[in-house]
């Protein structure tokens, strides 16, 4: 695990928590528990979070505190969820967005 973001403008400095599993996508990975799971990802080098509905755009993080939506994902089966600010946990189900679901357009 590289590129870590070590002080989140808002968060602070970040302390590793211990390793837990996750999904992303059905792919299973692993990030510091605690961490944003933006971080986490961007770590992982995963840069795009969701697609915008109207033009399909891909999006990842851009202000990483909580204020945009650029990096909010389908968490747990809940849409817009805002990964720059939310911790990781283990078992979490993270989902890239496609407008407001985890469905890609071509299956909404």
């Amino acid at each position: 695990m590289e590129s870590r973001i070590e002080e989140h403008p808002i968060l602070g400095v970040q302390e590793k928590g211990r390793i837990v599993k996750f999904t992303y996508n059905g792919k299973e990975m692993e990030g510091y528990e605690g961490e944003p799971i933006a971080a986490t990802l961007k770590a992982a080098g995963v840069m795009v979070h969701r697609y915008t509905k109207k033009e399909h755009k891909p999006r990842g993080i851009f202000c990483a505190i909580g204020r945009c939506t650029d990096c909010v994902m389908v968490v747990d089966g809940q849409p817009n969820v805002r990964t720059c600010i939310t911790p990781l946990k283990e078992g979490m189900k993270v989902e890239t967005q496609y407008g407001v679901s985890a469905e890609p357009f071509d299956k909404q």
